[in-house]
């Protein structure tokens, strides 16, 4: 059979996208993005009917213009932060920050403990503080990664693994309590379901052995108490790259104390660097960790734009082709499923990447490759909510948008009045009061 007797098409909303797939795969595929936009019409857009008043407390007249224009998804579209301000140019850092804030609406912000509290007592808070003060400005949502993970620790800790692990949950404490209000996701314990690799034993292994010693689960348990009693109203999060069933019995049940899990969010790691999932692999996975009824974030996806070769691993005109069918693939998946809140891409540049690879939604030098077209087209153009309409009776104006942040103007009398709402799910149960000035 000739290769393009079995390569299919496969349509994502308006825009048709030639992604290689095979067989079986391609049938089931189709079958997954038939729906995906029936899915996402029904979890992600709400109708709202909102009560405009003018700046004297007094319902608008009817027939008043009124423009309604999203500012933010309530979606969480993310990526880590990592390369702020360390870019190798002034220019590179300018269209990093650009480029970023014009697309994503959430940030992961490096908190690993070897390169945190290099010396003891010597943070890196400068750093996460600068981070914090450029997310706020640009109304981005910041994630702490990680708390706790025994990957890689610093020659200060103490050889008794006891007291290296009184250190650890007191790290804990200290970072969750110091950006409470400026940071209030994170993902407390990192990759405990092979917390016994011989890279972290080679690495790390003093930590290793205090949770060798203290047992996964109560290592678990700990890291999310000092978290919980740090920041009660933080989002926490269990994070690991395993999907299969070691993350369940090993972690995510031993989180379970009375019934009641200790974990807000399910965190699943997604690097693609072998291979793409593909559309059936990334809805099984959604469904598999569904079932714990609580919201899954995919925090660490890459897929990449080139092939490894002798002389090195380098985007190439071809790859980045690929790598945006799958990116917008992926997305769609994820997006119409309803148990997940938020997806973290892993890294925003190829400057500097993990593992050196073409995984970015920049170039190195910066240029945005189809990948970042073409999901900024789908997040802030397909998926996103502008329209106009006109006031009834009682100052009323409805319209049907994606859950998130709005801008609402109106021309009354040759004056233009401006006002903001979130349209959410309990926002839109009843009409949404807006005042305009």
């Amino acid at each position: 059979m000739k290769r393009r007797d079995f390569l299919r098409n496969v349509t994502i909303g308006a825009a048709a996208m030639t992604i290689p797939i095979r067989g079986v795969r391609a049938a089931e595929a189709e079958e997954l993005l038939g729906g995906a936009e029936e899915r996402i019409e029904k979890h992600r857009k709400a109708d709202a009917v909102l009560r405009l008043l003018g700046s004297d407390g007094k319902e608008l007249p009817a027939g008043v213009e009124v423009k309604i224009d999203q500012q933010r998804h309530k979606f969480l579209f993310g990526c880590n932060l990592f390369k702020l301000h360390r870019c190798r140019t002034p220019q590179n850092n300018a269209d990093y920050e650009r480029h970023f804030a014009e697309m994503l609406n959430f940030a992961t912000l490096p908190f690993y403990w070897w390169n945190y509290e290099r010396q003891k007592g010597v943070t890196n808070d400068p750093q996460i503080e600068d981070m914090v003060r450029w997310c706020k400005a640009n109304n981005i949502t910041t994630k702490g990664h990680p708390l706790a993970w025994n990957f890689v620790e610093q020659d200060w800790l103490p050889d008794d693994p006891a007291a290296a692990m009184e250190l650890q949950m007191k790290r804990i404490d200290r970072c969750v309590r110091k950006f409470k209000g400026s940071i209030d996701i994170w993902d407390v314990v990192n990759e405990a379901t092979h917390y016994d690799r011989e890279q972290c034993k080679k690495n790390a292994p003093k930590l290793t052995e205090a949770i060798r010693r203290m047992g996964i689960g109560a290592y678990v348990r700990a890291a999310f108490k000092a978290a919980r009693q740090a920041s009660p109203d933080a989002t926490l999060l269990i994070n690991d790259y395993r999907t299969d069933p070691d993350y369940v019995n090993k972690v995510i049940s031993e989180l379970v104390v009375d019934s009641k899990p200790q974990y807000d969010v399910i965190g699943i790691q997604s690097h693609m660097h072998g291979g793409y999932w593909g559309a059936k692999r990334a809805w099984e996975v959604c469904e598999s960790f569904a079932r714990f009824k609580v919201p899954l974030h995919f925090t660490e996806t890459t897929l990449i734009s080139g092939p490894r070769s002798q002389a090195g691993w380098l985007t190439t005109p071809e790859g980045e082709i690929t790598q945006a069918g799958h990116v917008a693939e992926f997305y769609t998946v994820l997006f119409s499923h309803p148990a997940v809140e938020a997806i973290t891409w892993w890294d925003f540049t190829d400057q500097g990447a993990w593992q050196q690879a073409p995984a970015g939604f920049l170039r190195a030098d910066m240029t945005p490759k189809p990948a970042y077209h073409r999901l900024k087209s789908l997040i802030k153009g397909k998926w996103w909510t502008k329209t106009e309409t006109s006031t009834a009776p009682g100052g009323k104006a409805g319209f049907r948008g994606f859950l998130g942040q709005y801008a609402v103007s109106a021309n009354v009398s040759g004056r233009v009045l401006n006002g903001s709402f979130t349209l959410d799910d309990k926002t839109a149960k009843q009409p949404i009061e807006v005042r305009l000035g």
